[in-house]
């Protein structure tokens, strides 16, 4: 699975607050107010076709041993520095960057980001999500985000509301395609790469996120994560997994990093307990959004090994 998340820089919106100060009050996203997401009356052959091949593509990883569910397992155990390494890698480092108005794959160093202010989720569902796959889902959030509240001790709660500044949509391939205004609203400053990568992605994509900052201020105030319609269950709740903790400042991918989901061999489908405490390490308020990875290094040392009772 090609699992992107997109850390884009903006300068349309006040900055948040930098370091553990009050958390200011929730606000409205005021450009999507009111705002109809564009509506599709049928499905595109097209996305039929891909509901098709997607269902292959979760059988054969499942018939490999791949997009395991549990949590934890006697055959894939990690120390204290093997947290350490994971950590600086997909936390530290962007998976894309933007040239030219194209996002192109290349690991360029970055800082540390993360969300200063609640995080408060909405799922959007594309006009034809039948019903029965859009409560699954909407269980299924709720039940995330309260695992990734636990682990990050950050507020992160499900809204209905206009207030969301994490959206979670839901869409299949004629939706999508269709999707670039309604997120020109949804987010004045997005980059028309990022429409492009949203609009234009690719079979082999899955699902992707782009969460945005300031300019002077790499902390999060909003994130979107785009997830396949046509995705069966175990494949669509994977992608929920992992584009969600992306967008909350794991935004990298590691091939080191086992047992977790931010690894692209499919291993492992769902938030492990190695990936909770990567949330945990980013969430401490030791660190601090704008760290480098030689700043983070030393303290993420002390912490790994405090979360791992000690051991190296």
């Amino acid at each position: 699975m090609l699992a992107a998340v997109l850390a884009i820089l903006s300068g349309c919106e006040a900055p948040a607050p930098r370091g553990p100060v009050p958390v200011p009050p929730a606000r409205p996203d005021a450009p999507s107010a009111g705002l109809a997401a564009p509506q599709v009356p049928t499905r595109s052959q097209e996305s039929y076709e891909l509901e098709r091949y997607y269902r292959r593509v979760q059988q054969d990883f499942l018939a490999r041993g791949l997009l395991r569910t549990e949590t934890d397992s006697p055959d894939t155990p990690f120390a204290a520095h093997n947290l350490v390494t994971n950590f600086v890698r997909i936390a530290l480092y962007d998976e894309y960057v933007s040239r030219a108005g194209q996002l192109v794959a290349e690991q360029t160093e970055s800082q540390l980001s993360r969300w200063e202010r609640p995080v408060r989720i909405k799922l959007v569902f594309g006009a034809t999500i039948p019903e029965d796959q859009r409560a699954r889902d909407r269980l299924a959030l709720e039940a995330y985000v309260r695992q990734l509240s636990r682990a990050t001790g950050h507020p992160i709660t499900m809204t209905q509301g206009s207030n969301a500044n994490f959206h979670v949509l839901m869409l299949h391939e004629n939706e999508r395609r269709q999707y670039g205004p309604w997120l020109r609203q949804l987010v004045p400053s997005i980059e028309r790469s990022t429409i492009n990568a949203i609009e234009n992605m690719p079979r082999e994509t899955f699902c992707l996120a782009f969460a945005l900052s300031s300019t002077d201020n790499p902390a999060y105030h909003r994130a979107v994560a785009v997830i396949r319609g046509e995705h069966p269950d175990l494949l669509r709740l994977s992608c929920l997994h992992e584009e969600v903790a992306q967008g909350l400042g794991l935004p990298n991918d590691s091939p080191l990093a086992r047992p977790s989901i931010f690894n692209d061999d499919e291993e492992f489908a769902l938030l492990t307990r190695h990936d909770e405490l990567l949330l945990r390490i980013l969430y401490d308020r030791r660190l601090r959004v704008g760290m480098t990875a030689d700043t983070a290094r030393p303290i993420v040392k002390v912490i790994a090994s405090e979360l791992m009772g000690g051991e190296s």
